[in-house]
């Protein structure tokens, strides 16, 4: 039972792990909380669904467009609408970033309806590995995020674009004036936090299903494993999304399941009296 519950924490954990990197690598280099970081994760995973239903492609290039085609989405809307903004107040940006979350899941609506939709149909027979049911996609969710969350320790760790960003998260008026091209660093934070989102999305995806308020209802687990890290530090946000997603799987050993969803909340409003700069440590702010 209990290690049936770490792997179900495991896969939840590992998508708002890969949302929670995104949402803090924004807060960290534009100050600001993106509301709409959530909606970006819906968006990416309808775009799958239409390449891998209405167009008919495999599963693995559905995603693969996605992946591409969000990002330039997110760049769209920095340009259109937080470019403008960017020298107003962070509440200014913040309250945009509401408006554009609306936006984002009536337009998905809109296009896709209100139903409950899927990837594949049918029932997935489990694997019976060491006593632990799981599904072959579950064991595709857990790979594929591992391998995103160490991509993104090498880009931000050993590229000089990742180099870059932390420098501007750090100070960035300095890291103009020393030569970097700030505006293109701003436009690479929401690839990489679009590309993540879409990913995570995706993931929710496959392991559930697909429906226009997912995204939204996933925006609390996102900043409470944010903020249970350390806002704006992207290794504490990997850590944070884990215990957000193992503890409430594992709680539900000893309570009922009706109290997981408030349980991410819980969790964050116990830690913040004893260490409010999160486990790891805020960064950026």
């Amino acid at each position: 039972m209990v290690k049936q519950l770490i792997v179900y924490g495991l896969i939840y954990g590992g998508i708002i792990s890969l949302g929670a990197i995104g949402l803090t690598l924004i807060f960290r280099i534009l100050r600001f909380g993106h509301f709409a970081h959530g909606d970006m994760m819906t968006l990416g995973a309808y775009l799958a669904l239409f390449f891998k239903a209405t167009a008919g492609w495999p599963m693995w290039a559905a995603a693969l467009a996605s992946l591409v085609i969000t990002p330039m989405a997110a760049v769209l809307i920095d340009r259109l609408l937080y470019k403008p903004l960017r020298r107003t107040t962070p509440a200014i940006l913040l309250i945009a970033s509401v408006g554009m979350a609306l936006f984002l899941r009536h337009l998905v609506q809109f296009i896709w309806g209100a139903q409950v939709q899927v990837y594949n149909p049918g029932i997935e027979r489990p694997l019976l590995i060491w006593g632990v049911r799981i599904r072959p996609s579950q064991i595709w969710i857990i790979v594929m995020a591992v391998v995103l969350v160490f991509l993104v320790w090498v880009f931000l760790q050993k590229t000089k674009f990742g180099k870059a960003m932390r420098a501007m998260a750090d100070n960035m008026d300095l890291a103009a004036v020393s030569g970097i091209d700030t505006e293109r660093m701003i436009t690479w934070t929401w690839v990489l936090g679009a590309v993540l989102a879409a990913a995570a999305g995706i993931m929710l995806g496959i392991d559930t299903q697909l429906r226009p308020v997912m995204g939204w209802i996933m925006l609390l687990p996102l900043f409470a494993a944010t903020i249970l890290g350390g806002v704006g530090n992207p290794y504490g946000a990997i850590a944070g999304g884990m215990i957000i997603g193992m503890s409430p799987e594992l709680s539900t050993k000893y309570i009922t399941t009706a109290y997981k969803p408030p349980g991410a909340l819980v969790r964050v409003v116990l830690l913040l009296p004893v260490r409010a700069q999160g486990l790891f440590g805020a960064k950026g702010a």
